[in-house]
């Protein structure tokens, strides 16, 4: 009798087993489509998302940024033209040199910075005929700052560098009113701080030579 209950109870185990075996079976066989099936639907999502035509730091500016940049950097070369003269000559009192110096260093840099946001907006580094960069000096401006030696030329550098700065902020502020670029916004807030503190400066400086 133990005999035959034992072989029952086997006979038992085995056919649970083989069942069980059945339902992992058809367990594996139905997940494995499914995750397949899963994988595919995310492909298919992630594909058909419509890819952008405009790269982000593109599309974040306005005209108002474009014209800023564009006219703020020939203002600056040319800021940085004018101290280079200075630097350039001898017996000029050091205070209006130590000035040429400071502008050249702030401003070639920034130059540079906003070559490259043109280029990432794709905007052409050249402003577009009739617009006017406020406080640029003109070409007779420039020969008689050439021309000019000592203390003849600190104060020939210091006049035109005022008008220069309250041009640059001038443009300055109307970037920060108008524009939309966030960096180019907080440089020119940086621009109008230096540069005012500077004219005081200029300014202050101007009738002690």
């Amino acid at each position: 009798m133990k005999t035959q209950k034992y072989l029952a109870l086997s006979a038992t185990a085995v056919a649970a087993a083989i069942a069980l075996g059945g339902c992992a079976s058809v367990s594996n066989g139905t997940s494995a489509p499914v995750n397949s099936m899963n994988g595919m639907d995310h492909g298919s999502a992630s594909g058909s998302a419509p890819a952008s035509s405009t790269p982000p730091a593109a599309a974040d500016h306005n005209a108002a940024d474009t014209m800023f940049t564009q006219g703020m950097i020939p203002h600056h070369q040319q800021a940085v033209e004018m101290s280079d003269l200075m630097l350039g000559k001898k017996d000029v009192p050091a205070p209006v040199k130590d000035l040429a110096t400071r502008i050249k260093a702030t401003q070639g840099p920034e130059i540079a910075t906003m070559t490259g946001w043109l280029k990432t907006w794709n905007e052409s580094a050249t402003m577009a005929p009739g617009h006017t960069m406020e406080g640029m000096m003109g070409d007779d401006d420039l020969t008689r700052l050439k021309a000019a030696q000592g203390t003849e030329a600190a104060k020939l550098f210091l006049t035109q560098m005022i008008a220069h700065h309250q041009g640059a902020v001038t443009m300055a502020k109307t970037e920060i009113a108008d524009g939309k670029n966030a960096d180019a916004v907080a440089l020119a807030k940086s621009i109008v701080t230096a540069q005012e503190s500077e004219i005081k400066d200029m300014q202050a400086l101007l009738p002690t030579l």
